[in-house]
């Protein structure tokens, strides 16, 4: 069931990565902290972890060393955003560009507000 989850959550990132341009730093940290319950450091080196080939291969292996990458975890993740990320790419050819550019800042505000006021 987990791994269910955690490709939900790799779509989710990477529809709004195909969209918006982003991914990792913004939907899935907060995600994996707020969801999964990681620490910031495992979900960071889970990120990485997950975006390895060809990004941040020496940074992932770092936070390996240390025990802060769920490589289980990672690698459903990616399955989801694989996906994700062609899906969000051709959903987003036909929103105009001034509303992208709104939901982008609406979006960011909102993981913002999340990450200062919520519990880790």
């Amino acid at each position: 069931m987990s791994q269910l989850l955690y490709i939900a959550v790799g779509v989710t990132a990477g529809v709004l990565s195909g969209m918006l341009g982003i991914g990792g730093g913004i939907i899935l940290i907060p995600a994996l902290i707020f969801i999964f319950g990681l620490s910031q450091l495992q979900a960071q080196g889970t990120t990485l972890a997950l975006m390895v080939p060809p990004i941040g291969l020496l940074a992932a292996l770092r936070y390996y060393q240390s025990g802060n990458v769920k490589l289980g975890m990672a690698g459903f993740i990616c399955l989801g955003f694989f996906a994700g990320g062609l899906i969000g790419a051709n959903l987003v050819q036909n929103i105009p560009e001034h509303l992208l550019r709104r939901i982008f800042a609406v979006f960011l505000f909102l993981v913002s507000l999340r990450m200062f006021f919520g519990k880790a």
